[in-house]
């Protein structure tokens, strides 16, 4: 998997880029010579094929956010943004540092107990029965003895005529529910309210103190328990506001645990409807049970240890032209970083460097293509972002901190456009465009696709709520409209990307011996381009369709 190191032998040229990578630090001599030998390649095929070259060689040991190799990736990208004449956009600086803290749970400190209504006190074993995810807001927590009550799903919903917090009191309490979401939701929402986060902010805005997630028979075919305990020592990872407090969504819960489906009807003792009717109604065969107090209290502890670091996005700006609309901007993103090393395969001998090569050394590639586009046709009416993000992998955390805190003065962000794993391994004929439908984007794109000769298709995976799933959902969720692209399933697509996805996605094999078709992702990059373009050029600023329901969500 090793790829040649790209180097100059021209010291000035070294020199030169050296000096400018960053207004902080020079980049090293060799990353700024290798950001010159893309940055001078022949066309756009060889200037990606470098780019992903140099991005998912072992040399950055998987990119995993607050590594050395994320750092150098990091540096690349900043010295082939300067190459090309952007403007350091973070404030006058290449990086934005994004303050972050990751916490690992104790496993001999987790603790459940039931306590029935005869006050007889049973307790669970740790991974066998339950597992508990503390909130990483504290390093240890306790509950002793709190009332709870069974909410169905832990979903508000008044927009769908569904709320499952009618008529109930959660505070002081443990709310237990379902995961998942009721069968009432397009895919996109559902995959919205089957958040855990926003579940546990509905619960904590109420006044929840903790949380208890029973599974569904479908997600524990989906999830199963095996699964779901094969990696205790587990991390989460989240941003930190300026006064140093992590990023909860819900910062009143102190925890939610996982009860086993084998356990589950002990938190039902005593309670008006059983466990047996609550599960057959979260999975569709009988009537709603509503929500209701249970008879048993509820006892739970456990700790985290936690390790502040940090790790930047990178920020290019291209500088609007108009002076009424240059202070509107237009965001392109990518996520930078990947998953890391895998360290138990390298303990055995084997390949444990997970490269990211399509995950998402491509789309880093294609947002350095399309800045390119724009540097050489001219700058834009609006102001225009190139913006690669970190901790993407860990739960878009670059894109939601860049999101709370832009680096745009009192700009305003109108658009976002991100490019996330394309998988180019066929000669593509359409591309799904999640989000386009929901805002004024939509002609902008489906013009951008006539121009370029590729059909639009349907989602074509519906089931996986992409839409929520990328970093541009970070800017929905700020009310910005977004856009995001992948190609499509014709002409093979489909089994393109299956086979990606089974095979090589989050593994050590997602590398440049992969079939990817460089010209293809140059074509596709040209989308995208043209898109952004387009909006950065618009009279008017995108808009969400009226009565779409993010747009109404997040309207800000």
């Amino acid at each position: 998997m090793s790829v040649k190191f790209f180097r100059l032998t021209l010291a000035l040229s070294v020199f030169a880029l050296a000096a400018c990578a960053t207004m902080d630090a020079p980049a090293p001599p060799e990353i700024a010579a290798a950001a010159m030998e893309a940055q001078t390649a022949e066309d756009a095929t060889a200037r990606i094929r470098a780019d992903i070259a140099w991005l998912a060689d072992d040399a950055r040991e998987g990119r995993e956010t607050g590594t050395q190799g994320y750092e150098d990736a990091a540096d690349y990208v900043a010295a082939r943004l300067k190459g090309m004449g952007l403007k350091p956009g973070a404030n006058g600086r290449w990086m934005q540092e994004v303050p972050l803290v990751s916490g690992t749970p104790v496993r001999d400190a987790s603790a459940l107990s039931v306590t029935s209504p005869d006050g007889e006190k049973r307790k669970l074993e740790s991974l066998k029965d339950f597992v508990v995810y503390p909130s990483i807001g504290s390093e240890a927590f306790e509950i002793a003895d709190a009332p709870a009550i069974f909410i169905g799903y832990g979903v508000h919903a008044p927009a769908f005529g569904h709320d499952d917090y009618a008529g109930v009191d959660v505070e002081g309490k443990v709310v237990v529910y379902f995961s998942g979401a009721p069968d009432i939701f397009d895919n996109e929402s559902r995959a919205h309210f089957n958040s855990n986060s926003l579940k546990a902010k509905e619960a904590s805005d109420r006044g929840a103190i903790g949380a208890i997630a029973l599974q569904t028979t479908a997600s524990e075919k989906r999830t199963p328990w095996e699964r779901r305990i094969a990696n205790p020592d587990y991390s989460v990872t989240t941003w930190k506001w300026p006064d140093g407090r992590p990023e909860t969504s819900g910062p009143n819960v102190k925890a939610t645990a996982v009860v086993h489906m084998d356990k589950a009807a002990i938190l039902f003792e005593g309670a008006p409807r059983s466990y047996e009717a609550a599960l057959a109604a979260a999975d569709g065969k009988g009537d709603s049970v509503g929500g209701f107090d249970l008879a048993v209290k509820i006892s739970m502890a456990g700790a985290m240890t936690r390790e502040d670091f940090s790790s930047p996005n990178v920020v290019g700006l291209i500088p609007g032209t108009d002076p009424k609309l240059k202070n509107e901007y237009v965001i392109l993103t990518a996520h930078l970083d990947h998953i890391g090393l895998n360290e138990k395969l390298i303990e055995e001998g084997k390949d444990g460097i997970n490269n990211g090569a399509m995950d998402n050394a491509t789309g880093i590639a294609a947002i350095l293509e399309a800045a390119r586009r724009f540097m050489a046709e001219g700058a834009p009416k609006r102001s225009v972002l190139i913006l690669a993000v970190t901790a993407e992998e860990k739960g878009l955390l670059g894109a939601d901190y860049f999101a709370h805190f832009p680096t745009i003065g009192r700009g305003e962000m109108v658009a976002n456009v991100n490019l996330d794993m394309p998988v180019i391994l066929h000669e593509f004929t359409d591309v799904i465009a999640f989000g386009a439908e929901r805002s004024s984007i939509g002609p902008v794109m489906k013009a951008a696709l006539e121009e370029t000769g590729v059909a639009l298709a349907p989602d074509p995976i519906p089931e996986l709520g992409v839409f929520t799933r990328s970093d541009h959902y970070r800017f929905v969720e700020q009310g910005v409209p977004s856009i995001f692209l992948w190609t499509g399933f014709g002409n093979g697509g489909e089994e393109k990307f299956w086979d990606f996805y089974k095979t090589h996605y989050h593994k050590p094999s997602d590398d440049i011996s992969q079939p990817i078709l460089y010209g293809e992702l140059a074509r596709f990059a040209e989308i995208n381009y043209v898109i952004a373009r387009a909006i950065a050029d618009a009279p008017e600023k995108p808009v969400w369709n009226e009565g779409d329901f993010f747009g109404d969500l997040f309207a800000k």
